[in-house]
């Protein structure tokens, strides 16, 4: 389950002291503010992520209620890239892929 906006200020607020809810709430509503304008240049949050721009190319749809064929025209999209750090915090250090585990121990046993 994921933490609504108030219970969001509201642990902020308890595990900063200094700040109060409101202060809290205020400094979440400028941070996004600044994020909003900053998107299209990319705006990155340091151990979070990055938001980027993407462009999408033009391509063919159907019409899920007709099955007509559909033009969807290009369009440039938002999207957040996870950062190396969040991902390893949230699923655990990176496994190596199975090709370059299968290598690493066909050169460990030519060494034995």
């Amino acid at each position: 389950m994921s933490l609504t906006q108030s219970q969001l200020i509201a642990e902020l607020a308890a595990n900063n002291e200094p700040l109060t809810k409101v202060q809290v709430k205020s400094l979440l509503d400028a941070l996004t503010a600044i994020a909003y304008k900053e998107a299209k240049n990319g705006f990155t949050l340091p151990g979070l992520g990055k938001l980027v721009l993407m462009k999408r190319a033009a391509r063919m749809g159907r019409n899920p209620a007709t099955g007509e064929t559909i033009k969807i025209p290009a369009k440039t999209v938002l999207k957040f890239r996870v950062s190396k750090a969040a991902k390893e915090a949230i699923g655990g250090p990176a496994k190596k892929p199975a090709a370059a585990a299968k290598s690493v121990a066909k050169k460990t046993a030519k060494k034995k």
